[in-house]
């Protein structure tokens, strides 16, 4: 039996000549424990895809055993011959059924499939480097990107090696198919709750808006004042407090660390957040204090303060943490473009685009904070409206969720509930737009839900 026929060349530029690395013994003791037991292909998936084997007819076999696990079919010897023949990956049934046969025979435990599965994602991942290295080598000797950008994407290459991405970018349809699929069992699953989009902490306006989705660019806005900042640390600590293996990242380019982490002693202690910023804090709070920040230092919450960070040094940072869920921007005015753009619309324009990129290859949401103009203060009506946007063009046209947050009491000082908030959801790209009534205690610097029945 030849072993290397159907070898793929895996057209890496320069590096067709060489021989890849792989594992043909491997790649067989995969489908063959899968053909032998029914249960394998349920492990084989966590750690492969089709992509994933070197030699063209197993990845083609693989493809179709993959195929009938998703429409509820078993993988048998018979049923994987007979696709295989109707494919012509044999040259005929007796050929296919000799080797089919032979590689099943090459497992007898059930167990050895996750190590044989170990050994062939390796490969696998050793051959998307060598392929990274070769289009990092190629686009900096051409010269014809910035340095800045060149190392941007290298690093992107690595980061999809490492999320095990295919970093060619192309992905059939059958794949990105038996990936939802797996998604929708997970999220149906008796640990649904580590599949399901992150929560801000309301239950409300979760609703509204199906939670924090992985790859969403959110935009919370409104007027100076208004608590936006406020309700962003809200969501970050809710956050990770109803998913503690994730980690929750806030960018604040206009406070600094330590006033961060002071609003959130006040939200969490129930200690007024003026007495935080003078020190005059009184005897009864100290306890409070000190069980606030054994809460919080156990939340996977990292803080940066950087003055006009740009949205690559942003994707730098968050690429070295493994656990990311989520992402908060405060706020974008005062980002700034990785490339000069004298026109402040056009700036931020590249701004929201490359944030949505961020987005999408991260694979988390990402919540992004912005001003108001001025212009609702003209209005007898001073609730926000999607032109109030500053720039607001390219921040419509990139966000998925565009929420203001409106205080009535803000301009009323006369208003019968001075507390009562509203977060409307002026944009929504999965659903439906309304509006979600808080209550706002700025003491202490946060937002509680209401408990609003003719809103369920």
């Amino acid at each position: 039996m030849d072993n290397t026929d159907n070898r793929d060349s895996y057209s890496f530029g320069s590096l067709t000549d060489y021989e890849l690395p792989h594992s043909v013994e491997a790649e067989q003791a995969v489908i063959g424990g899968i053909l032998l037991f029914r249960d394998n292909i349920s492990a084989a998936l966590l750690y492969l895809t089709a992509d994933s084997f070197y030699i063209k007819k197993h990845r083609l076999i693989f493809d179709i055993i993959v195929n009938q696990f998703t429409i509820g079919s078993d993988s048998d010897v018979v049923t994987v011959l007979n696709e295989a023949v109707a494919q012509k990956i044999f040259e005929s049934a007796g050929v296919g059924r000799e080797y089919l046969t032979k590689i099943r025979e090459l497992v007898t435990v059930s167990t050895s499939i996750e190590s044989y599965c170990r050994i062939v994602r390796d490969k696998y991942y050793l051959r998307q480097i060598i392929s990274a290295a070769d289009k990092m080598n190629s686009t900096a000797r051409e010269q014809t990107e910035s340095a800045e950008d060149i190392i941007d994407y290298a690093e992107s290459l690595i980061y999809n090696i490492r999320n095990g991405r295919n970093i060619d970018g192309l992905t059939p349809i059958r794949e990105v198919l038996t990936d939802a699929y797996s998604d929708i069992q997970a999220k149906s699953g008796p640990e649904r709750e580590k599949y399901i989009a992150g929560t801000t902490g309301y239950r409300y306006l979760d609703k509204l808006i199906f939670g924090l989705n992985k790859s969403d660019l959110l935009i919370l806005a409104g007027r100076p004042g208004m608590g936006k900042s406020a309700l962003a640390l809200n969501f970050a600590v809710n956050f990770c407090d109803a998913a503690p293996e994730k980690a929750a990242v806030i960018f604040s380019l206009e406070m600094s660390k330590e006033q961060l982490a002071t609003r959130m002693l006040s939200s969490r202690a129930y200690v007024d957040s003026r007495a935080l910023q003078t020190g005059n804090v009184d005897n009864s709070d100290w306890e409070k204090l000190a069980e606030a920040v054994g809460y919080l230092r156990n939340l996977d919450i990292y803080l940066d303060d950087t003055a006009g960070i740009t949205v690559p040094q942003m994707k730098a940072k968050l690429r070295r943490l493994n656990n990311v869920g989520c992402v908060i921007i405060d706020y974008l005015q005062l980002m700034n473009s990785s490339r000069r753009i004298e026109n402040r619309v056009n700036e931020i324009s590249e701004i929201t685009r490359q944030l949505k990129l961020m987005a999408k290859e991260l694979d988390v949401p990402i919540i992004t904070l912005s001003q108001l103009s001025r212009a609702v203060e003209s209005r007898t009506d001073k609730r926000p409206i999607l032109a109030d946007l500053r720039e607001s063009g390219s921040i419509e046209q990139d966000a998925d969720i565009v929420m203001f947050i409106y205080r009535d009491g803000y301009y009323n000082k006369l208003a019968a509930d001075l507390t009562l908030s509203e977060c409307i959801v002026a944009k929504n790209r999965h659903g439906e737009t309304g509006m979600v009534p808080l209550r706002w205690n700025g003491q202490y610097t946060l937002f509680l839900p209401v408990d609003n029945n003719n809103y369920d």
